[in-house]
């Protein structure tokens, strides 16, 4: 098989290639190697490779739905035994792991043969991949672009055809944001549906959650039937339908209630190319004989929303440096100046203050559950902007040596009672405005690459439902694939550019 063969199957087409004895699960491993060395020099999608782990899964066999298929895991909440996970962070880059994740088990147990890790930012913290300890992951659509961020090496990794598909998460957009930046499928499924542990039974309070991205629909739903599942550690016992997720796809959604918005009280004026996706799918929608409604705005308070979310997310990167310290006797220097900064904002805070924020997101619930007793789905673009440059949100030397200034004195947490936070989610969520409600209110969202810009830069749509809605995601991800097919889409990267 020649790599333009290999890249034009998605997972499962490939998986269907090994069981009827047309490719062996070494030559396609050997095909994801090769283009993982020819163009991961570019960019920056894989951090660690694991050659012998893979060499010896495939000399041990495979069986499952995703048999003899290359894959890589982000090296960010998915362990895998024996291996560090360094989430990004010179804390734990040498703190190896005593268990597999149950995701990366359920992987394994698929016949994926995993292959490598990913590159994330420190702790997922940034919805751009730009950690200081492997430097910036690259957006194979435009090298100068970011992938998004936190999965975006896995993200790049897809784009770029080293695996149809990879290990992503998302505890505030960090599966759709990259879906969005590279031109892929991105689910976040709804809370407690996939597993987080066995380590943890849920993290941030149940906002964040596992999954993938992928380039086509049925593999998104075909992982979701290999992952989804209570575990003995787990909080939860989900409720999976009784047909397969796969099953949805191609299945017809029936006639969709949609309501849509591009504005947002974070990003009243998005750009026109983030309108013009909603609007060409909106398009579209009405004529598969959907109903779509355009709304003046959004059915929550955004702004309030992502106070909460920062607030919250502060307060576990505190608790996420100080676990790092106890598992590795690391001390503040081997953290990023940002991550100390939005950790001591998070240490600045009270109990109360905390809890109060975690108790507001019954407050977006019950708006977004007013929405849905009128609509089905919520159709936003996924990003208010295309992809940034690289480097587009580094911390200027002079603010650094501020905050320098202010950690040191352990003065740092003065900078509550500055515009800091507001600042913050002018400056970093304003080109992504849109994703943290799904991860607050615990619902499924998927993002669809659904546009391009003229110069070729994807640029998302995310679908919002209610609780359970995966399988109505799914069918009408399905049908929109029909409909606007982005599957034979390549960035022009050569091993040479």
């Amino acid at each position: 098989m020649r790599f333009d063969e290999y890249q034009n199957f998605d997972a499962l087409g490939l998986a269907q290639l090994v069981k009827d004895g047309d490719v062996t699960a070494g030559q396609l491993l050997d095909l994801a190697q090769q283009r993982a060395h020819e163009v991961n020099p570019q960019i920056n999608a894989i951090v660690r490779f694991m050659n012998s782990q893979a060499d010896e899964h495939v000399a041990g066999g495979q069986v499952g739905p995703f048999s003899g298929v290359p894959f890589l895991i982000k090296d960010l909440a998915q362990d895998y035994r024996g291996l560090p996970s360094s989430s990004g962070s010179r804390s734990l880059v040498n703190v190896l792991t005593g268990e597999h994740s149950t995701v990366v088990q359920r992987w394994l147990d698929a016949g994926l043969v995993i292959f490598g890790k990913t590159n994330t930012p420190e702790f997922g913290a940034k919805g751009i991949t730009e950690p200081e300890l492997f430097g910036p992951a690259r957006n194979p659509w435009d090298l100068t672009r970011t992938p998004g961020g936190s999965s975006g090496g896995s993200a790049a990794a897809v784009a770029a055809g080293i695996v149809p598909v990879a290990g992503a998460n998302d505890g505030g957009g960090s599966i759709r944001i990259p879906a969005a930046c590279c031109g892929l499928v991105g689910l976040k499924p709804g809370r407690g549906l996939l597993p987080m542990g066995p380590a943890i039974g849920e993290a941030m309070h149940g906002a964040a959650a596992q999954g993938v991205v992928s380039r086509s629909v049925r593999d998104t739903a075909a992982m979701l039937d290999v992952l989804a599942g209570g575990e003995p550690s787990g909080p939860f016992l989900p409720s999976v339908p009784p047909d397969t997720y796969l099953s949805q796809v191609g299945a017809d959604p029936g006639r969709l209630r949609v309501g849509v918005c591009s504005t947002s009280g974070i990003n009243p004026d998005p750009h026109t190319e983030a309108v013009a996706a909603v609007d060409g799918t909106a398009k579209a929608l009405a004529d598969l004989g959907h109903d779509v409604e355009i709304l003046d705005q959004q059915p929550f308070d955004d702004l309030a929303l992502a106070r909460d979310f920062l607030l919250t997310w502060f307060v576990y990167l505190a608790w996420e440096m100080d676990d790092a310290k106890r598992r590795s006797g690391c001390d503040d220097s081997d953290f990023e100046i940002d991550t100390r900064v939005m950790a001591a904002l998070g240490r600045a805070h009270g109990g109360v203050e905390y809890v109060d924020a975690v108790m507001r997101r019954h407050e977006h619930v019950r708006q977004l559950s007013a929405y849905f007793e009128k609509y089905d789905l919520l159709m936003t673009p996924t990003l208010a902007e295309p992809p940034p440059r690289i480097g587009a949100f580094d911390t200027p030397r002079p603010a650094r040596m501020a905050a320098s200034a202010l950690l040191r004195t352990r003065t740092a947490g003065l900078l509550r009672h500055a515009p800091l936070v507001d600042n913050m989610i002018q400056d970093n969520l304003s080109w992504v405005p849109y994703t943290q409600l799904a991860n607050l209110t615990g619902r499924p969202a998927l993002s669809l690459p659904l546009h391009w810009t003229p110069e070729g830069i994807p640029m998302g749509v995310q679908f919002t439902a209610q609780l359970g809605g995966e399988a109505m995601l799914l069918r009408l991800a399905g049908q929109l694939e029909q409909a606007m097919p982005w599957g034979q889409r390549w960035a022009d990267l050569s091993p040479n550019s």
